[in-house]
């Protein structure tokens, strides 16, 4: 594996997986405050008893870094899965209009921490068009 696909791989591996992790033992309060925020970007998850959504989220990220973080799963495959969660995360920054300015795309001081979560979608897709060597 290229140092430059290890990086793209191993560093939001980690920070997912560990994320993760931390989710596992969410407290009922907890998962319906980040069931809400997620329903601003995805409605369906309110159809969710919010512990449910709290496991179903951390072994989803869980699933996501592991990915990430396993070299025998190709780039293209763990590029997918990134991209998948990218879009999720991406869907609640658009979607809320507290996130954004006006103008629907600039960060207001709220949306920045999602914000940064493009950095996600850009290495996911740096991982789908790698090419192998």
């Amino acid at each position: 594996m290229k140092l430059s696909t290890l990086a793209l791989r191993t560093i939001p591996g980690a920070f997912i997986l560990n994320s993760g992790i931390g989710k596992l033992r969410l407290n009922a309060e907890s998962a319906a405050g980040l069931q809400d925020m997620a329903a601003t970007g995805i409605p369906a998850v309110k159809n969710l008893p919010p512990q449910k959504f709290g496991k179903a989220l951390a072994w989803g990220e869980i699933g996501v870094g592991a990915a990430l973080l396993t070299p025998v799963v190709s780039n293209r495959l763990a590029g997918l899965a990134l991209g998948g969660f990218s879009a999720g995360l991406l869907s609640m920054y658009f979607r809320n209009d507290a996130m954004t300015e006006a103008d629907g795309v600039r960060p207001t001081q709220d949306g920045t921490a999602l914000a940064k979560d493009t950095w996600l979608a850009a290495i996911a897709v740096a991982l789908i068009t790698s090419r192998k060597k």
